[in-house]
């Protein structure tokens, strides 16, 4: 219908793009003015006409081809040309595009290849809630570009490499044992990894150590490999039981180890080039050109940095699965260093550079004070994700103690929470971190669409009636309540595709907040199960049945499950 009206309207004002066109169409405040609004105040200056005139040429186009525009009527308010939709057509035209197995999304990304990197926790620290922001956006992403039909391939960047691991030798050399790691795990390497930062203060020569023993690792020193693998064994278990309790999966863990035998060449093609040039004894590429500071590829040790091993993963990644797209969701700290890495494979030659994409994320604080392993000021994911859990089976025990696989349900609702609130916030906007905030489980919650869905699923188990769009006689849902509900799941295909566009999950967050807001409104004004008229039951019935498809998928896109009762 949007495809047809802007053609229209392209026609009237001159042979402008319908594209353009129907990106100008809006949705008016109140449905009393119509379902949607045509502003006319940008053809104004293309026709040199006033507004309200330029709606009154479009009206008078539309009335001519209303029938087939299945439109009801198009009224002009002030410089808007609004349009009234035939209310029958357009139900029935949602409804069994909404039946099509798909839910009206169409498969965009067929024959297309995105990589997302994402994740990537530091090895031997503990999951924070720092990584758990990349990693819920960076899942949600994977879910949606997978829907879209695209192949997609999930990286988990491990952090695995560095001097890092030669301050952990030092500290573990100096402050712990080998009982005492295998005891506690991840929990004594940070505490470790904290008391080397603290007494580097004081100690400059711990920071000399730490060096030499990375450069130990990178000549491949048999003590210093063999310390690190098991600190990188002891940090995968941590690891692998977060995602297990997210439902989370990878395609690759190829982390930051795996690319440094591969940046000695990185560095001999750069200097082939022209590209390298010595600076205080380290190798770069120079990039004051472009107003960013040089871009290092090894140190004056001859070890590589992170920039070079992130490089040489770009080149390994576009070899490997010749991606159409890789995207790397970070925090927003790391802008520059993306900005440095993706300039320097446009100057290596490279045309498909464009195709990289840094899709940055806001910091989380806690309560005002940036998290720091360092300095021990951290939120650890697991803690966040059982203590949603208990939360949830508290308010279970308490409401509806009588729920079946109360444990099962709890974690779902719980978990969902989390990642809810995370996700229905704009990826660029900095959270502190707020306890009641994170598990509020009322409002514009995880837990509000996935009750929704709950009471829709309960509304179709008591009919026991099968349903199909074909037994539905669509003029009975043209009421205020069915038709609005029905005008906001039209809007499914759009938010998918936006939230791929935008690379922002929230698009989807806050649809499922509008289509339960809508379905509860529908729910309080309409009889479903008491309806005596047969032919009005069922397509309410069917209506409730698109509802929870479209929840249930969606929390899906967001990595949220939803239970069948609540």
């Amino acid at each position: 219908m949007k495809d047809a009206v802007s053609n229209v309207v392209a026609k009237v004002v001159g042979g402008m793009d319908s594209k353009l066109v129907k990106d100008l169409f809006e949705t008016p405040p109140d449905s009393s003015m119509g379902d949607m609004a045509i502003p006319c105040f940008s053809f104004a200056k293309v026709l040199h006409k006033n507004p309200a005139a330029i709606a009154k040429e479009i009206k008078d186009e539309i009335d001519k081809n209303k029938e087939g525009l299945a439109i009801d009527k198009a009224v002009v308010m002030g410089g808007y040309c609004n349009i009234f939709f035939d209310r029958t057509k357009y139900v029935e035209s949602v409804l069994v595009k909404a039946g099509d197995g798909n839910l009206g999304v169409e498969k965009t990304g067929t024959g297309k290849t995105i990589c997302i990197d994402y994740s990537s926790p530091n090895i031997a620290k503990n999951f924070h809630v720092g990584h758990l922001r990349t990693t819920v956006i960076g899942n949600s992403l994977y879910k949606i570009y997978d829907k879209l039909g695209y192949k997609v391939v999930r990286i988990n960047h491990l952090g695995d490499w560095g001097t890092q691991f030669g301050k952990l030798i030092v500290a573990y050399k100096n402050w712990s044992s080998k009982k005492a790691v295998e005891e506690k795990g991840i929990e004594e390497l940070l505490d470790i990894y904290v008391k080397f930062n603290a007494e580097a203060g004081d100690h400059p020569e711990l920071m000399d150590e730490a060096r030499a023993w990375f450069v130990k690792m990178e000549e491949g020193d048999e003590e210093a490999l063999s310390i690190w693998e098991w600190f990188k064994d002891i940090s995968m278990i941590e690891f692998e039981r977060v995602y297990n309790m997210l439902g989370i999966d990878f395609d690759s863990y190829t982390g930051e180890s795996f690319y440094r035998d591969k940046v000695p060449a990185l560095a001999k093609d750069l200097k082939a080039k022209g590209l390298l040039v010595e600076s205080q004894g380290a190798n770069v590429i120079d990039l004051s050109d472009y107003d960013m500071p040089p871009c290092m590829i090894t140190k004056k040790d001859g070890s590589s940095i992170y920039h070079s091993r992130d490089i040489a993963a770009v080149l390994y990644r576009k070899e490997k699965y010749d991606f159409d797209k890789c995207l790397y969701v970070t925090g927003l700290e790391q802008t520059l260093h993306f900005k440095q890495v993706f300039k320097a494979i446009e100057l290596m030659g490279y045309d498909w550079y464009e195709n990289l994409v840094h899709i940055p994320y806001g910091l989380v604080s806690l309560e005002g004070e940036k998290l720091s392993t360092r300095t021990g000021n951290i939120i650890y994911a697991e803690d966040i994700l059982k203590e949603a859990s208990k939360r949830a089976k508290d308010l279970i025990e308490e409401k509806n103690p009588g729920l079946s696989d109360k444990d099962g349900v709890a974690k779902q609702v719980g978990i969902g929470a989390v990642i809810f609130h995370d996700l229905f916030n704009q990826r660029i906007k900095n959270i502190d971190f707020s306890w009641d905030d994170v598990l509020s489980f009322e409002g514009t919650t995880g837990p509000y669409v996935q009750y929704t869905n709950a009471r829709a699923g309960s509304i179709l188990r008591k009919s026991g009636q099968d349903i199909s769009f074909e037994s539905v006689d669509f003029s009975t849902l043209t009421d205020d309540a069915s038709f609005e509900l029905i005008k906001t799941l039209s809007g499914y295909e759009k938010a998918v595709n936006s939230a791929a566009d935008r690379y922002e999950p929230s698009v989807i967050a806050r649809y499922l907040i509008s289509v339960s807001t809508a379905f509860n409104k529908f729910y309080q004004e309409c009889k479903i199960l008491k309806e005596e008229n047969e032919d009005i039951k069922n397509a309410r019935l069917y209506l409730v049945s698109v509802v929870q498809k479209v929840i249930i998928e969606g929390c899906g896109l967001l990595g949220i499950q939803c239970p069948e009762e609540m």
